[in-house]
């Protein structure tokens, strides 16, 4: 049977240990969570206690407190670093992700093209994109047709087969890798073209997924750091950073940085210094005129 002294020795073994092995967890569940429930002042008041503990162990000459002591505080050690490198490294918020919005027709999709057959087919005309640059959309149909040409646009199907925009898929695709890129899409404007609208958006973007398709009227509303569109009247509206995408209709408009084409909205976005780009390069341009257009979706 074990002495007084022996049994003392024991206990206080037994207490050491367990008192030492209690920071294990908290070491494991530190190395997963990152410590956010530790505070570093509660750390290191702990571990100054234990290094008074390791000096008192070595003024006493006493070996079970020498040695638990110093068990402890390379575990508190530990745990120190561990939270310090997990904030460091690994709970460091990622960079926030450009927010791009883009428009559908005469931006990804060719519907001027097809307007412009559809029109001339209809009329007997040659109506053609130059027309359209030198006289505006205004200047090119008679006043008397406008109402009939704009039908054409409501016309089941319209949206539906719509040539794609050259390098709009490949440009599209590779912002989507490092940015969040939304369609936004005057479609209200055009009641009739929500189903087409969306089924071609599926079939030829298939990589944006449904939540991000907007349809909407105003992008004013649109929450987003850039807005590439051929609409000078929807980026005088827009809060974020405006990209005027090149098309007869604007080619005079010059209140809004221009992409003639998709090579240069690949320029303008992916090239390193255009991911810090700032939301506060807004349009800051006077509102357009409120003259009714032939049709404003399709800007012809």
């Amino acid at each position: 049977m074990l002495s007084a002294p022996s049994w003392i020795a024991v206990v206080g073994t037994v207490a050491a240990l367990f008192t030492t092995a209690a920071f294990v967890p908290q070491i494991v569940k530190t190395c997963k969570q990152g410590g956010r429930d530790l505070s570093y002042g509660m750390l290191l008041v702990f571990l100054s206690g234990v290094l008074l503990w390791i000096a008192y162990g070595l003024m006493l000459g006493s070996r079970p407190v020498l040695l638990s002591n110093v068990a402890t505080g390379l575990l508190v050690s530990l745990n120190i670093a561990l939270k310090w490198w997990h904030e460091r490294n690994v709970s460091a918020p990622a960079p926030s992700r450009l927010r791009v919005a883009i428009d559908m027709d005469e931006v990804l999709a060719d519907s001027l093209g097809k307007h412009l057959r559809r029109y001339n087919d209809t009329f007997g005309t040659a109506l053609d994109t130059a027309h359209v640059e030198r006289h505006g959309i205004e200047g090119s149909v008679p006043p008397e047709r406008r109402a009939a040409a704009f039908a054409l646009l409501l016309e089941p199907g319209f949206f539906r087969d719509l040539e794609s925009i050259e390098g709009s898929v490949e440009t599209v695709r590779a912002l989507t890798e490092r940015c969040d890129v939304f369609i936004a899409s005057a479609a209200m404007e055009v009641p009739t073209s929500f189903a087409d609208k969306y089924a071609w958006l599926r079939e030829r973007f298939p990589f944006i997924p449904p939540s991000n398709i907007v349809f909407c009227g105003d992008k004013g509303v649109v929450e987003a750091d850039v807005l590439v569109d051929d609409s000078p009247r929807q980026l005088a509206r827009f809060q974020g950073r405006p990209i005027l995408f090149d098309a007869p209709h604007n080619r005079h408009e010059t209140r809004f940085p221009r992409a003639r084409g998709w090579a240069e909205v690949r320029r303008l976005l992916l090239e390193p210094e255009a991911q810090g780009a700032p939301r506060s390069m807004a349009a800051t341009s006077s509102a357009l005129s409120s003259k009714p257009e032939l049709a404003r979706s399709s800007s012809m």
